[in-house]
């Protein structure tokens, strides 16, 4: 099936669809595969994912094996910051961030598959953390307050957005001035083959949605942030046996022999700390917003 033909409602749709059925998903299948979609290989190595076992705050139950990085490792999150991790899962990446901001700290995981939210509020109830909201909505069009965030992060996510310009110019607007991002993802150098950029199962697998790496930061200087680093970058190797399913033999030759290359990088950005301040609020008025119990923090 191409992409290139779906819109951006339908891919965003397919990657909805097959992200519910990853969340009842055992974390060793998804390890195996292209970020729980695209095929599971035979050979048992973690193609995208870090180890988040030693990291403090690290809960088990909340690791689903879907990221790319470690982006709350590299996030330089301080005791009191109000947190926003997009595409949240399970809650992993919001655990960790927890710990970081400790009790006096707020941490926000958004996800717009259902069956992820219900599995990370699960997952803080076990904890007793009430600090840590889990809130469903499209992170294009996040259901957030302007300005109110110190850190934003994000785990192998951006590249399964179809408008990633406008997620960065989202992430933009919720950072406080002098706020910043710490995000893990997927970018490319060179053309995929055809059939591995059709087809709608790598992109729900993070494969085919990636953009250029050169292109990736373009679009985050042009949304106004500074100081744009890459903190870690980290070669992908597709198994020959999930290649398998999309190329015949000399196809795969041709894609491992050449210059395409499949990358995890994790990038920081800041946001000036000149920045005018601007509150906006999506889908709750101010009063909503700060009243007790509303759930926005």
């Amino acid at each position: 099936m191409s992409t290139n033909t779906k819109s951006p409602e339908e891919l965003k749709e397919t990657v909805r669809k097959k992200y519910d059925e990853i969340s009842r998903q055992g974390k060793d299948y998804n390890a195996r595969s292209c970020c729980g979609a695209g095929g599971d290989s035979t050979k048992v190595y973690n193609i995208m994912t870090d180890d988040y076992s030693e990291l403090e705050g690290y809960n088990k139950d909340a690791d689903l094996g879907l990221g790319c990085g470690l982006p709350t490792q590299f996030a330089q999150i301080k005791k009191g910051d109000y947190v926003i991790d997009l595409g949240s899962g399970a809650g992993n990446d919001c655990f960790v961030a927890r710990h970081e901001t400790g009790p006096e700290g707020k941490v926000l995981g958004i996800d717009f598959t259902e069956s992820m939210i219900a599995k990370a509020r699960e997952n803080a109830d076990k904890l007793g953390f009430n600090n840590v909201e889990f809130r469903y909505g499209d992170i294009e069009d996040m259901p957030v307050a302007g300005g109110v965030a110190d850190v934003v992060v994000s785990n192998c996510v951006l590249n399964l957005v179809p408008d990633k310009p406008k997620v960065i110019s989202e992430i933009f607007r919720v950072l406080k001035p002098g706020g910043h991002f710490s995000i893990s993802d997927i970018v490319l150098e060179g053309e995929l083959p055809d059939a591995l950029r059709e087809d709608a199962e790598m992109y729900a697998g993070c494969v085919a949605g990636a953009i250029q790496k050169e292109t990736y930061l373009e679009h985050i200087k042009e949304a106004g942030f500074e100081n744009v680093t890459i903190q870690k970058e980290k070669p992908i190797e597709i198994p020959e046996d999930i290649l398998s399913q999309y190329l015949n033999k000399d196809e795969i030759a041709e894609f491992n022999s050449g210059e395409t290359g499949i990358y995890s990088i994790t990038v920081f950005g800041q946001k000036s700390a000149d920045e005018k301040k601007e509150v906006k609020f999506v889908g709750l008025d101010e009063k909503e917003f700060n009243e007790p119990g509303s759930g926005c923090c």
